[in-house]
């Protein structure tokens, strides 16, 4: 059941499965995006696998506090002291963070500025943001009249599938992107500012400054962050390893559930 927590002089939206027992993992989605992306039926079948799973919406994400579009209160540091905000209110001591695309910077501050909350540290989609990586290879959309929900929807429905590649389901696309309107507080600020907020790192390091395991994975034929921002992260943290998704592109797809499950179950084992 959805919860709103008091977190950070914020209200953080969040959701649990599996029991409290179980190692923590923290799935953190990218921009723009609520929780609603990592699906149910993903976090149960992490569940099913002995692990309790926490998904919520960051800032300005689905029922979370939401700002005016354009003007975010907040920097990339702020939803990493939410993140630690949620896991204190949620009575957990330390966690398995998965972050995707965006997020990724969120778990690397996460990761170096809270070693003691941070079990491990799952990359998924993301990139050192290194001037020398690939750039993307996806069309640009126009943005869409606000106020015209159905062009809005289909503004979303054809980024999120040129991103998502070729395995992508056109139709569940389409669905999760009605709901995900449907519950927002604001879904012209979900879409604007995450990307208007300030991008700022950790205050103690990079990725070579993490000193808990740290596992990569990365769609084969992401076009957003191609596959060389996935494998230049693993070269950034000694220690850690890469799973590449054969066949995805921004993201993972439902024919590939399995195969992320059990990447994070092996990576999540120790409490």
């Amino acid at each position: 059941m959805e919860k709103l927590n008091s977190v950070n002089g914020v209200e953080l939206c969040a959701e649990t499965f599996g029991d409290p027992a179980d190692p923590a993992v923290l799935l953190i989605h990218g921009a723009s995006a609520s929780m609603l992306w990592w699906p149910s039926e993903l976090c149960l079948r992490l569940a099913d696998r002995g692990r309790y799973v926490i998904r919520y919406d960051q800032r300005d994400t689905g029922r979370s506090t939401s700002y005016p579009p354009g003007r975010p209160g907040y920097s990339m540091r702020d939803l990493a002291a939410d993140a630690v905000g949620l896991i204190d209110a949620l009575g957990i001591e330390r966690v398995h963070v998965v972050a995707q695309s965006m997020s990724g910077g969120v778990g690397l501050v996460l990761g170096v500025d809270n070693p003691t909350r941070v079990a491990s540290v799952t990359f998924v989609s993301t990139s050192t943001g290194a001037d020398d990586l690939p750039p993307a290879d996806v069309p640009h959309f126009e943005r869409p009249d606000f106020t015209d929900a159905a062009a809005v929807e289909e503004y979303v429905v054809r980024s999120t599938v040129a991103e998502l590649g070729p395995l992508c389901d056109v139709e569940a696309t389409r669905e999760l992107v009605r709901r995900d309107m449907a519950r927002a507080r604001d879904f012209e600020a979900s879409l604007t500012n995450h990307y208007a907020m300030s991008f700022d790192g950790p205050e103690h390091g990079g990725f070579g400054d993490l000193t808990m395991p740290v596992l990569v994975i990365h769609g084969e034929l992401d076009p957003l962050l191609p596959l060389a921002h996935g494998e230049a992260v693993r070269d950034a943290v000694p220690g850690s390893s890469l799973v590449v998704l054969k066949g995805a592109g921004h993201g993972v797809p439902e024919a590939l559930w399995d195969e992320f499950v059990d990447a994070v179950v092996q990576r999540t084992g120790e409490r």
